[in-house]
């Protein structure tokens, strides 16, 4: 039995993202993700401004009047999410937290994949693959992939992305919309990190090589898109004071001086920077990407990267 406070929560995500779904992004989705091809599915006498290309000869020539061949796409898709369930996610600096809106944001898809008849499959992944659920199709199971989201407990605390994109590659063995919800930060090292990560607050935005590797790789095979999420608080600390933190991921410790005002500066500068690293590494390999704040709403990068994403295609029709 799923307790009831479980039950309202993820009762409350559906209605807030269903509206969005039902106005913007369910069709945005047909439109952007499209199938693996066309199936033929009748012939139909020719009309004027019809693809000469799509005449079909054959009955053309029995008929003695032009009939063309009439497709439909192959639509049926799996959205494969990939939710990083690592330390960091659970802080918030704001009354959501970093997994919270990643769970909002699987919702948006999720929901939108079932409006199109696609299923959807979930991945859950610390440094080490955590939960994996099936691909299906129906609210039913849109409902227990957005609980097990929010509700999960992983075993472990650490990042590595390279391991659920291999496990992905192992699971899906056809073409699949694959999206990974993640802040993008893996450890380096000892003493690497460049800030706090208090109670989940990550530092500086890293990607290793091999994750890299893996994500080129992956969105060869599957169209990938990177959601990341992250809190204002990683990309510019509040001026408090001496405060001692602890990292969510690695339980390094640290006490930083937040009442200097140019060692915040050089973290936030330096935090831009890391930033715009990632976003390079994301245009090199070819793969879009959504940035988030737990502080901002998600609806309007959302809603942009459909837009975007739409307008490109159309262009390279």
């Amino acid at each position: 039995m799923i307790p009831r406070e479980i039950l309202k929560k993820i009762r409350q995500i559906e209605l807030r993202t269903n509206r969005l779904v039902s106005e913007t992004l369910g069709g945005q989705y047909h439109s952007v993700f499209k199938g693996q091809g066309m199936n033929f599915e009748e012939v139909r006498e020719y009309q004027p401004g019809d693809e000469v290309r799509s005449i079909d000869w054959n009955v053309t020539a029995r008929m003695n009047h032009p009939f063309v061949k009439k497709f439909v796409e192959e639509r049926e898709l799996t959205l494969m999410l990939i939710v990083d369930l690592s330390g960091s996610g659970l802080f918030g600096s704001v009354e959501q937290s970093k997994r919270e809106m990643a769970a909002e944001v699987a919702s948006v898809l999720a929901f939108s994949a079932i409006r199109n008849n696609d299923k959807v499959g979930l991945i859950l992944f610390t440094d080490e693959v955590e939960k994996f659920m099936p691909a299906r199709k129906g609210r039913r199971h849109v409902l227990r992939v957005i609980r097990e989201i929010l509700f999960f407990e992983p075993k472990r605390r650490g990042t590595n992305l390279k391991t659920a994109l291999d496990f992905l590659s192992r699971v899906a063995t056809h073409k699949a919309i694959a999206v990974v919800i993640s802040d993008f930060q893996e450890p380096t090292g000892p003493g690497s990190w460049a800030g706090p990560k208090a109670a989940g607050v990550a530092s500086s935005l890293t990607l290793s090589q091999a994750s890299y590797a893996a994500l080129r790789q992956a969105n060869r095979r599957h169209d990938l898109v990177a959601v990341q999420v992250t809190d204002r608080y990683e990309m510019e600390l509040p001026p408090l004071g001496r405060l001692v933190l602890k990292d969510a991921e690695t339980g390094e410790v640290l006490e930083i001086n937040t009442g200097d005002a140019r060692k915040l500066a050089a973290f936030a500068k330096r935090q831009a920077e890391a930033q715009k690293e990632l976003a390079k590494l994301f245009r090199s390999a070819r793969i879009d990407s959504i940035q988030l704040r737990t502080d901002q709403s998600y609806s309007i990068p959302l809603a942009r990267f459909f837009e975007t994403r739409e307008k490109r295609r159309l262009h390279h029709r």
